[in-house]
């Protein structure tokens, strides 16, 4: 496989969000997988946070990991891809200026991209993990995050939650983050075309979309048309991974088969439902 620096891995996404192309990611967890995309023709690949927290702390998507543990495996992966990568850099570890810390981190761990998201984490006593941070905030994350790039090719990608908020908001906080200067916005929780449609009509940057296999965005050249150039499709390898894993071990150990599927097997080893009953306990947090 061809090595090339972190440099040209940058510039060769920025290619992609240039190009008139959709292109679908490759959900990548450790140096392995990311070697196995690479070499399977994929052109990108993405470090999810929902991954990531399992990966390396076995525990589920509640904003447990930190900077530095989220840098360090994003550092492992980097230091032998050869496909530009995006990592899921959650809210950026915190505030603005959290954010800067985070940018820096992964820009050295060899990140192509990275997402900043509008939602308020870790939540609050007693509020949803959905909520949002407000618009100006927001702003002020995506500013501090490009102010705080040394690479220009770095891509800072603006995320929100179309799925938690109406679509007049969506779309006012997609503008605001574009007039910011983000190089990109993505977008969870869109329903269909039509709302894509609404969103995409006041966009003039890339879109990226997380639609973890939504039936009613599967046009390729429709979501082409529309601006979006990446689409996150979920992490399936890596679930696939828990259940390869747990089979082996299992026929090891000549134990019948367990109806559990890839994703409720995470659900058990990562202890989620453990970790509902201290957040509803301790946080009056209801999932």
């Amino acid at each position: 496989m061809q090595r090339r620096s972190h440099h040209l891995l940058r510039k060769d996404f920025r290619q992609l969000l240039a190009s008139d192309a959709c292109y679908h990611t490759a959900s990548v967890f450790d140096p392995m997988s990311a070697r196995i995309a690479a070499d399977l023709g994929f052109e990108v690949g993405i470090l999810g946070g929902s991954v990531a927290s399992l990966q390396v702390l076995a525990a589920p998507d509640f904003a447990l990991i930190t900077l530095s543990e989220f840098a360090e495996q994003a550092t492992r992966i980097g230091r032998v891809s050869r496909l530009p990568i995006i990592a899921d850099a959650d809210h950026g570890y915190g505030n603005a200026l959290n954010v800067m810390r985070t940018v820096i981190e992964l820009e050295r761990a060899g990140i192509s991209a990275l997402t900043i998201e509008d939602t308020s984490l870790p939540a609050k006593f007693g509020r949803k993990s959905t909520d949002l941070i407000g618009m100006f905030e927001a702003v002020g994350k995506i500013r501090a995050a490009l102010e705080a790039r040394i690479d220009p090719e770095l891509c800072i990608i603006a995320r929100t939650n179309a799925g938690v908020i109406g679509i007049e908001e969506v779309i006012a906080r997609a503008q605001a983050y574009q007039k910011a200067g983000a190089d990109g916005i993505c977008l969870v929780g869109i329903e269909d075309f039509e709302q894509l449609e609404q969103v995409a009509a006041g966009i003039e940057i890339p879109l990226m979309l997380v639609t973890y296999g939504n039936p009613r965005l599967r046009d390729n050249a429709r979501l082409a048309a529309l601006g979006v150039r990446i689409v996150v499709n979920g992490h399936a390898a890596y679930f696939a991974a828990i259940k390869a894993t747990y089979d082996c071990l299992r026929e090891q150990r000549q134990i019948d088969a367990s109806d559990l599927n890839a994703s409720q097997l995470s659900v058990k080893y990562s202890t989620a439902e453990e970790y509902m009953v201290w957040a509803e306990e301790f946080m009056q947090v209801k999932e």
